[in-house]
Formats: C-alpha cells, structure tokens, sequence
C-alpha cells in the first residue's frame, strides 16, 4: 500500500543564478516518518530541504506540502503546517531558552490574536518534550552545545507542526549528543507522529534512524527507500565515489558502511567481535 505523502516535488527544477541544482527531481517524503537526505558535500541536499521550506523558489516544477501547492499556500498557512530549523542558526545576545521557545508561536500571532493559552500550553508543552524546563530561564548562549540544539528543536515544536524540517541538527556536537538529538527527534517520531526530513552527514546514524533514506547526486535522486534496502557497495560508490563493505549494526542490524583507506590493523586476537558482511 502506498505511503500518503506529507510533501512531494514533481518534474522540480533548482536553480542558484544560471547553475542547475536540481533538475527535473521527483520524491516524495512520506507521511509520519523520519526521512533523512544523503549524498557527497555539495549534492544539494540543504538546497533541496530549503526549497521544501519555500525558501528558495523553483525555476520549474512544483512542491505539494500535503496535496497542495506550496506556492498557492499563505506564509503563515504554511508555518501551520511545516517548521524549518536552518544549520547553524543566529540569534540576538541575552535571549533566555523561554523567550526562544516562545518565538515559535508566531504563526498564531496577529493583530486580533494576542497571547493565549494555547500558546503557553504549546510552549510548555515543546519544553517538556525536550527536557528544558529547568533551564527555560538560562541565556541560550550560556548553554552547551546539546542544550542550544534542543532549545532550538523546542522552538520549532511551540510552532506545533504536522512537519519538521532539519538541516544538519547534529553539526558541531560530540557523538553523545549527536545521539541525544537524534534520540529526541525519534521519539518524537514515534509519541508524536512528526513526519521529520532531515539532512545529515553521518552515514552510519542515518542508517540507524531513518524510515526513509533518499540518496541526492548528479542533481537528482539516485535511489530512495529503506536504508536497508538502498545502502549497499554500490550506491556509495557511485554517490560518494568511495569503496566500502556494509555490515549490519552489531545493535541495531541496521546497514553499517565500513569504508576502505588506510590506518592501523590489529590482530583478530584483539577483535572483541566480527562483524557481518553483507
């Protein structure tokens, strides 16, 4: 049974000045799951997540976000509907994690729409999800770098969105937070039903969490599916131009890239567990 689509790109053409990007792309982002774009350093990836956004019009085609074109829609009908967290995001000095937080209301905001319950409740509610209660009145600023990204994740989750955009929200961050962040983001997967797009770096994490893998190059889509089901010696070698083995996760069982190169070799009497190649 086909999978309802939360948002879909058809015959999408991409442009930066008289540079294709993308050309003639055609995806879907399932509903209700987490998708995750790969692809080698200059692929496109985040261009792609911003067009999904409506920050940055195609040059042709069109993007459906739940069967209806983006472009027809209104600015706040759409952050109704989609919250967009950017890589690396600004904000001013001295701004506590509530106030942060509380910018995410601003789709329900008008002339005739002032502060509300509803608001608060959401905002207490992002808080709550993503265990900063007890630092809502902290500088941002002054957090750790796990602390900001889940700050930042709160802010998009006040906003209270079918759909959550992310670009790169493990960059910068040690591998215990990269799993924290992404921990929270599958469960709120799973306990909230987001329908989240992400686009990651890490190979190997984003075998783990994805539902839904799409392998971006040579301005389109190589192959999309279940990592499983599309992540093998091939694929990486002609979207990443790398040789590698895929095993399974030792936890998981999940498709594990092991990529050829150089560096040390120890014995097998000092390998604690063999790994499974596929």
């Amino acid at each position: 049974m086909m999978t309802k689509s939360a948002l879909t790109a058809q015959q999408l053409t991409l442009r930066y000045g008289e540079q294709i990007i993308m050309d003639t792309l055609n995806l879907h982002i399932p509903h209700g799951q987490i998708t995750i774009l790969i692809g080698s350093n200059g692929c496109g990836k985040s261009t792609l997540l911003r067009s999904f956004a409506r920050l940055l019009q195609p040059a042709q085609g069109s993007i459906l976000l739940n069967g209806r074109e983006i472009a027809r829609l209104s600015t706040k009908e759409v952050a109704r509907q989609m919250a967009v967290l950017p890589q690396g995001p600004v904000l001013p000095e001295g701004l506590t994690v509530l106030q942060l937080v509380r910018l995410g209301r601003y789709p329900y905001q008008s002339l005739f729409h002032q502060w509300s319950e509803e608001d608060e409740l959401q905002v207490q509610k992002a808080l709550l999800l993503t265990h900063m209660s007890h630092l809502m009145d902290r500088d941002v600023n002054s957090l750790s770098g796990g602390q900001r990204q889940r700050a930042w994740i709160a802010m998009t989750l006040a906003q209270d969105t079918e759909i959550l955009l992310l670009d790169e929200p493990t960059t910068y961050l040690d591998v215990a937070h990269q799993v924290e962040i992404m921990d929270l983001l599958f469960e709120l997967n799973q306990q909230e039903q987001r329908t989240i797009v992400m686009v990651l770096h890490d190979l190997n994490l984003a075998c783990r969490y994805a539902h839904h893998m799409i392998a971006v190059h040579n301005k389109g889509v190589h192959s999309q599916g279940m990592p499983e089901d599309i992540v093998t010696k091939e694929m990486i070698r002609e979207v990443y131009g790398m040789e590698c083995e895929i095993g399974a996760d030792l936890l998981f069982g999940t498709p594990i890239c092991i990529p050829h190169g150089k560096g040390r070799k120890i014995s097998p009497r000092g390998k604690r567990q063999e790994l499974n190649i596929i």
